[in-house]
C-alpha cells in the first residue's frame, strides 16, 4: 500500500487522465469514485492508512461533481473521529473552459482538507505566463493551490493537454516528497 492515495471522480474520462498522471508522479494508489458517488470499503481502509490524500474532481457548475460531494459527505464519519487529522492533502480539477471557475473547486477541496484538520500542499510551480508561453507548457493555467487542466468540451480523453498532465504529475511528485518526510 502506498503512502499516497489519489481519489477522484471523472465524468467523461478527462479527469481520469489527470488523476492517473498525479498518481504516476506520486507512485500512489488510485481510487475511483463511481457513477453513484461510492467507493468500496477497502478504499476507505487505504484512505485511513495513507499519509497523503490527493483529491480530484471535474469542475461542474463551479464546484465538484455531485459524486465527489457524496464521497465528501460520507467522509464526515472520519471527520467526527478525526481519523484523517494531520494528513497531507492536495487537489486537482479539470473543466472545458480556460477558467471555468476551477478555483472554486480547488477551494472546495482545500476546505474539505481543512475540515479534516489536514495540511495542504500546492503545486509549487511557477506559471507559464510570458508571451512565448504555450498551452503545452507546465502550469500554463497558473495554478498554485492545485493542478488545473482544460479539456475542450468536444475533445476526447485521449486529447488532453500534455502540459496539463505534466503539471498533474509534478503535483503528485511534490506531495510524495512531503509524505516521505511525514
Amino acid at each position: 500500500m502506498s503512502d499516497v492515495v489519489v481519489i477522484y471522480h471523472s465524468g467523461y474520462g478527462h479527469t481520469k487522465k489527470q488523476a492517473e498522471a498525479v498518481a504516476e508522479g506520486a507512485k500512489a494508489d488510485l481510487i475511483t469514485i463511481d457513477a453513484n458517488g461510492d467507493i468500496a470499503e477497502p478504499d476507505w481502509v487505504k484512505l485511513d492508512a495513507a499519509k497523503a490524500i490527493i483529491m480530484g474532481s471535474p469542475t461542474y457548475m463551479g464546484s465538484v461533481s455531485w459524486q465527489f460531494k457524496k464521497f465528501a459527505d460520507t467522509s464526515s464519519k472520519r471527520w467526527f473521529t478525526q481519523v484523517w487529522k494531520n494528513k497531507i492533502y492536495a487537489g486537482f480539477t479539470n473543466s472545458a473552459s480556460m477558467n471555468g471557475d476551477k478555483f472554486s473547486t480547488i477551494q472546495y477541496l482545500f476546505t474539505l482538507a481543512m475540515q479534516h484538520s489536514g495540511v495542504w500542499v500546492g503545486t509549487g510551480l511557477m506559471p507559464a505566463n510570458t508571451k512565448a508561453s504555450k498551452h503545452g507548457d507546465v502550469n500554463f493555467l497558473g495554478g498554485f493551490a492545485g493542478a488545473l487542466m482544460t479539456s475542450p468540451s468536444d475533445s476526447s480523453p485521449d486529447e488532453v493537454n500534455q502540459g496539463d498532465l505534466e503539471t498533474a504529475k509534478l503535483l503528485g511528485i511534490r506531495v510524495a516528497e512531503f509524505a516521505a518526510k511525514a
